[in-house]
């Protein structure tokens, strides 16, 4: 399996829609993506490195799903340049992609 990370870094004073990012972002990559073998996707919100000190290092982390390295560069090939370009309509921070396969020890 997978895994493509998309971290939303919790910048101070950066905006962040999540009316916008859940009911509109959210159903692009979907519709998009479903069809090139995304698997699962899962949201983290209000992500702390450290829960105790009460302060959140990432606003969003969106862990996208897919069977092989193949099946997900070809799926960012083809539909990352308008999931992208739709980024700014609901934040202006950059976000960290990070890819790798997953596995369950």
């Amino acid at each position: 399996m997978i895994s493509v990370l998309v971290l939303y870094p919790n910048t101070p004073g950066s905006r962040f829609d999540m009316d916008y990012y859940v009911n509109r972002h959210l159903k692009l990559v979907r519709q998009r993506l479903d069809p090139m073998g995304l698997r699962s996707m899962t949201i983290i919100s209000e992500a702390a490195i450290d829960p105790d000190a009460g302060s959140q290092a990432f606003r969003l982390i969106a862990d996208l799903r897919f069977d092989t390295m193949d099946a997900t560069r070809k799926a960012l090939a083809a539909h990352g340049p308008e999931t992208q370009a739709d980024i700014p309509n609901f934040t202006d921070v950059k976000p960290v992609s990070v890819i790798g396969e997953t596995a369950v020890r």
